[in-house]
C-alpha cells in the first residue's frame, strides 16, 4: 500500500492507495475541486465567510454539493470543503479504476475499499483519545467518515465536544453535520441528534471529556494505539 501526502496550500491531506497512477488520480482530483471553490470566492467572498447556509450563485457540482450538504446540517457551506476535496479526490481514483483509495484530510476521510480500512479517532485531551478505532469494512461507493473537534485543531467552531464522527453515504453531508453536531452537541443535550434521522448520516460517534455518544449504526469499534504523526493537518481554505 502506499501512503503520500498531499499539500497544497491550506490542504494538508493524506493519501492511500494501492497503484501510483491512483496517487496522481486522487492529486489531479483534489487540485480540480480546489480551483473550482477558490475561483468561485473570488467572485462570491461570502460564500466563505459565512456561517450560515447559502445559496450560490454557481452551477458548479462542487459548489452546489457542499451548499446543499450545509444548508441540510444548517451552517454555512464551507464546513464541506474538507470533505469535498477528500470526496473529488477519490471520485478520480475511482474513475481512474481505483478499488481501493482512502483520503485523510484533516480527519474528514473520503474512502473506498475492497478491504478492512481501521480509522482511529483522536480527541485532542480526552481519556478517550487515541485508544479505539473504527474497523470499516468493504465499500463499493464512497463513504464519508468525518470528524470536528472543538477542542483540537485550526478550524472554528461553537461547540465543547472534543470529537464528533460521522459516517454517511455521502461525505459532503458527512462533513457539513460533522461540524452541525459539534457545534451543539452537549453530554446533557443530544437534541441536535434528533434532526439527523432523515439524512444520509448512518452513525455517530461524539466525545465529550471522558463521555461517548453514539447514535445509529457504527462500525465495530476496537482497541486502538492510534499514531499521532499519521493524523493529517486538513484544510481550512
Amino acid at each position: 500500500m502506499i501512503r503520500e501526502p498531499f499539500v497544497f496550500r491550506q490542504t494538508f491531506a493524506t493519501i492511500l492507495a494501492d497503484a501510483p497512477e491512483h496517487v496522481v488520480a486522487a492529486k489531479k482530483g483534489m487540485m480540480a475541486a480546489r480551483q473550482q471553490i477558490e475561483a468561485y470566492i473570488a467572485r462570491d467572498p461570502f460564500f466563505r465567510d459565512t456561517f450560515d447556509p447559502y445559496s450560490p450563485d454557481s452551477d458548479d457540482p462542487v459548489i452546489c454539493r457542499m451548499a446543499s450538504a450545509a444548508r441540510n446540517a444548517g451552517v454555512g457551506p464551507m464546513a464541506a470543503v474538507a470533505g469535498a476535496i477528500a470526496h473529488e479526490g477519490v471520485a478520480a481514483m475511482v474513475a481512474g479504476g481505483a478499488h481501493f483509495g482512502v483520503i485523510d484530510n484533516g480527519g474528514d476521510i473520503a474512502l473506498v475499499s475492497n478491504r478492512n480500512v481501521r480509522i482511529g479517532i483522536h480527541a485532542g485531551a480526552s481519556s478517550q483519545s487515541d485508544k479505539f478505532a473504527f474497523v470499516v469494512p468493504p465499500q463499493d461507493t464512497i463513504l464519508g467518515v468525518c470528524t470536528s473537534s472543538a477542542t483540537v485543531g485550526p478550524s472554528i467552531s461553537f461547540g465543547v465536544a472534543d470529537a464528533v464522527s460521522i459516517f454517511a453515504t455521502d461525505t459532503f453531508i458527512a462533513d457539513a453535520w460533522a461540524t452541525a453536531i459539534c457545534n451543539q452537541i452537549r453530554a446533557d443535550d443530544l437534541s441536535v441528534l434528533d434532526h439527523i434521522k432523515k439524512t444520509d448520516v448512518t452513525g455517530v460517534l461524539a466525545i465529550i471529556g471522558d463521555t461517548l455518544i453514539t447514535w445509529g449504526k457504527l462500525p465495530p469499534i476496537v482497541p486502538a494505539v492510534v499514531d499521532e504523526q499519521l493524523i493529517s493537518a486538513g484544510d481550512r481554505l
